[in-house]
């Protein structure tokens, strides 16, 4: 085969090849972006969680890219008549065990208008009746203190809500309010931080920072498949441009 046609042979292939590399490197780039928008997200999260407490924004002005995470405080009086218990995991006494149970989200009205709901902690299962944890309520005026969240959204394989049966899977906060009849409820829930030396039930502070960020190892395997396709092509290259002049040398 002619050296030249050999050349002719890779054009085709060398155009997908650059294709292939075009793509495969530019994803990498994304990841190297995304790790350093991630870690700015972290940052932001964990300032915002640290910082001294500060009144939440009016429902109106509510931005969850903005506020989400922020430390606040609220006032007012829990209706404890219309908690919501919301199927749940929390971290046991032994590590990599986590405890079944519920997250009580209860109404929050507040001292100057409108209601918002409190994730006020988790309890075990076995403390599902209000009635087997009457030391933990909270009767009158009262501060809470905790991280603003957005509603949570059901994912692929988290059931239904069945709200009849009083079944929640998710801290949906405009389904538990609307299921509770409260009609001013704040579009976010404050997930109450701990309370040091508590020993009754629920016990907040169950919000932990803990985003993954693996971009720079799916950077490193987009490079790196860019990095096989280079030696891939080339090996095959070389080898028909060597296979094209070992059959000039024969002919000759």
């Amino acid at each position: 085969m002619p050296r030249a046609a050999a050349w002719r042979d890779l054009i085709a292939p060398g155009l997908a090849s650059l294709i292939a590399l075009t793509i495969l490197v530019s994803l990498g780039v994304w990841q190297i972006e995304r790790k350093t928008w991630k870690e700015d997200l972290i940052a932001r999260i964990v300032r915002q969680t640290r910082a001294e407490p500060v009144a939440p924004p009016a429902p109106e002005s509510w931005d969850p890219a903005r506020d989400e995470f922020r430390h606040v405080r609220v006032a007012g009086r829990f209706a404890n008549d219309r908690e919501t218990l919301v199927h749940g995991l929390a971290a046991g006494e032994t590590p990599g065990r986590a405890l079944q149970g519920y997250y009580v989200i209860t109404p929050l009205l507040r001292a100057e208008g409108g209601t918002v709901l409190i994730n006020r902690g988790f309890v075990p299962t076995e403390l599902k009746a209000q009635a087997d944890r009457r030391d933990g309520l909270i009767e009158g005026t009262t501060l809470v203190t905790g991280i603003l969240r957005a509603s949570e959204a059901r994912g692929l394989f988290v059931p239904e809500a069945d709200p009849t049966r009083g079944e929640w899977f998710n801290r949906d906060v405009a389904g538990i309010a609307a299921a509770r009849g409260i009609a001013e409820a704040a579009p976010y829930l404050i997930e109450a931080d701990a309370v040091p030396g508590q020993t009754t039930w629920p016990r907040g502070g169950q919000l932990k920072v803990d985003i993954p960020n693996n971009h720079l190892q799916y950077a490193f395997t987009w490079f790196a498949l860019a990095a096989c396709l280079l030696g891939v092509f080339g090996a095959f290259a070389y080898r028909r441009l060597h296979d094209s002049d070992a059959v000039r040398t024969v002919r000759e």
